[in-house]
């Protein structure tokens, strides 16, 4: 599972700009997207792709599974944080309405130029707080009128309201960023926008992270506070709170979504034909005049929702999907779905699992004890990543490194060295050593305990008394079973140096609910470590709010000031390498368990064909069925 609340994001402004562009490549020439296709990836890929060509079929209806529990919930582009879901944007919204760049490039976590409203990145000037926006001049709405700056101010003043009425209406938002310091949007020309800031940012991360959220919303067809209510001046604060409202309320109404003409009118590939409230499941059709490098092949998607990956996988087993979700306790039943005409891929999510630390919890003294850095990576070294990940681990090889919040694998210009290669590699050994060596009495297979308490370098720390045990508990997320499989052979490593965790299974959505609110104190005692699955990066990778002193989503509570200095940094500074640094700083300090980054495995019918990336993007959790096509065969 992946959290949805994540707030980890995507010497002067021209260098800062130079990396954005080596990474994401610029233009719109042959081979930069999913026209041109992507090289497949040497590690961490799991299976096949389906062809990248043959006879197209014109038309047709496209089945994809929705995650048990996890469709959509919500339309407007503007998401609420209680909606704010893969099933919710990846799985709708942005199918609809496309955002002015769009990510990623296939597998890759870079910018997909030919897909993107704006064909070039912001240019900043005024010390970064002020950005010219380009559009092209040939992207149309569904109705047949132009998309134009205005529509990119449209968006900015609603999502401006939107967070003075309450934070929560944009999940995406964070305290101080944008929109909240959104001073102005003018408008000199229909293909030009420049949006004036009160603050100075890092202009990467204003880019990557804080602009690219920016979705045009067509003005002219929702400027308005009531279905046939003539169209309003958005620029006013009023206005654009009672046109938020307005939206909101129609956005609440899933029974109507099918109904309502404000969903009809859509600048992506598809539009909503009709949503079943009661389960989330939806129909799309083609939107004829999409003005992206391509035109839908396939006319109808069928989303089908389901109550348990075993139902999904059964109707994959059935042939009634196009393309599903493999769970990894399905793995061994690859070769039949081969058999009965699947392509099976996957590849990992840019993103990172990991065990959060509480560092509140002062059950068992377990806050001093985590606090001291040889405790962390003593735990570091009990985990057997590359056998975890395997052909003969818990993978079956559909799975890639990570040592710190960003993975080795997809490649990305922000994953320092030692991302790449393991600081801690597995050792039982010297994780005895580092207990021994720090005053525990180690007893494997029994119970370690503080031999020397203190503070010297060979004493256990600060606030841990003689006598103290090594035992806590470890939370984790009882679906996928795969969490609970890495949960256990981490508990048994930690047996053969006498450290006790004791495990306990919950729900995905109880961790979540109940034990992941940092400002909650009740969380103390219920937990020491938790497993929920893991977070989503974005393309500036900087983990503001994940593990900064003040995050709203800094779960266990980690603090400590020179990683506040470096996350500063990569949101402010001009530095090209400060987000670098910030990553290097904690995949060295650790204030998680990093995992491996499994796979996000997809089963393509052998009847679809396109080209590579469209279909590779899937492991980002991005479908981009404009780009498919049904063959003869």
């Amino acid at each position: 599972m992946r959290a949805t609340s994540t707030r980890v994001r995507t010497a002067g402004a021209l260098a800062a700009a130079a990396l954005v562009l080596a990474a994401c490549g610029s233009g719109t020439k042959s081979g930069s997207g999913p026209a041109g296709g992507v090289t497949t990836p040497s590690n961490g890929q799991y299976g096949s792709l389906p062809p990248s060509s043959g006879t197209p079929i014109m038309g047709g209806t496209l089945s994809i599974a929705e995650s048990p529990g996890g469709g959509p919930t919500y339309i407007l582009p503007i998401v609420p944080a209680a909606d704010d879901s893969v099933g919710t944007v990846d799985g709708l919204v942005d199918y609809m309405w496309r955002s002015l760049w769009w990510a990623p490039l296939g597998y890759a976590p870079t910018i997909d130029w030919p897909d993107s409203i704006s064909p070039a990145p912001p240019k900043f000037s005024d010390d970064d707080k002020v950005a010219t926006i380009t559009l092209r001049s040939n992207w149309k709405w569904s109705d047949g009128q132009p998309v134009t700056s205005t529509d990119v101010a449209f968006y900015c003043y609603l999502a401006y309201a939107a967070v003075v009425l309450s934070p929560d209406n944009d999940g995406s938002f964070t305290p101080g960023e944008f929109p909240q310091d959104l001073v102005s949007v003018a408008t000199p020309s229909p293909t030009t926008a420049v949006i004036t800031l009160s603050k100075s940012f890092n202009p990467t991360f204003q880019f990557l992270d804080q602009l690219a959220t920016i979705t045009p919303l067509p003005a002219h067809a929702w400027s308005k506070t009531r279905l046939n209510g003539p169209i309003i001046n958005f620029r006013n604060l009023a206005n654009a709170e009672a046109i938020y409202k307005f939206l909101n309320a129609e956005s609440s109404e899933l029974s109507t979504y099918g109904s309502d003409p404000l969903w009809q009118v859509v600048d992506g590939p598809y539009r909503i034909k009709s949503f079943d409230p009661s389960t989330d499941g939806n129909v799309l059709v083609a939107n004829p005049n999409y003005s992206g490098p391509v035109k839908p092949h396939i006319t109808t998607i069928d989303d089908v929702a389901f109550t348990s990956t075993e139902a999904e996988f059964d109707e994959l087993l059935s042939g009634n999907l196009d393309v599903g979700f493999v769970d990894f306790s399905d793995l061994q039943q690859v070769p039949r779905l081969k058999s009965l005409g699947y392509d099976v891929w996957g590849y990992p999510d840019f993103g990172n699992s990991f065990i959060v630390y509480n560092f509140k919890d002062r059950t068992g003294d377990f806050d001093n004890i985590i606090s001291q850095l040889y405790i962390r990576q003593a735990l570091a070294h009990l985990q057997d990543e590359q056998g975890v990940i395997s052909a003969r681990g818990m993978f079956d090889g559909a799975a890639g490194a990570a040592y710190g919040p960003v993975p080795a694998i997809p490649k990305s210009p922000f994953a320092p060295p030692n991302a790449l290669k393991n600081p801690y590699p597995y050792s039982i050994s010297t994780a005895l050593r580092l207990l021994s060596s720090h005053g525990w009495k180690v007893v494997p297979d029994g119970t370690t305990t503080c031999a020397k308490a203190g503070t010297g370098p060979n004493e256990c720390g600060a606030g841990i008394p003689a006598g103290t045990p090594l035992t806590w508990n470890l939370v984790y997320a009882s679906q996928p079973a795969v969490i609970g499989a890495q949960c256990e052979a981490i508990a048994s490593a930690a047996k053969l140096i006498g450290i006790s965790i004791n495990l306990q299974a919950k729900t995905f959505n109880y961790i979540i609910s109940e034990l992941s609110d940092p400002a909650d104190p009740d969380h103390d005692g219920l937990w020491a470590m938790q497993d929920y699955g893991g977070d989503t990066d974005v393309l500036y990778p900087t983990q503001d709010g994940i593990f900064n002193t003040t995050g709203s989503f800094n779960t266990g509570d980690y603090s400590n000031p020179t990683y506040d200095s470096l996350v500063n940094d990569s949101l402010h500074s001009d530095n090209p390498d400060a987000v670098l640094n910030e990553i290097s700083f904690l995949t060295e300090q650790l204030p998680g368990m990093f995992q491996p980054n499994p796979d996000l495995i997809t089963a393509f019918s052998n009847k679809l064909a396109g080209p590579a990336s469209s279909f590779q993007a899937s492991s980002q959790y991005q479908y981009m069925p404009e780009y498919w096509y049904f063959t003869k065969h």
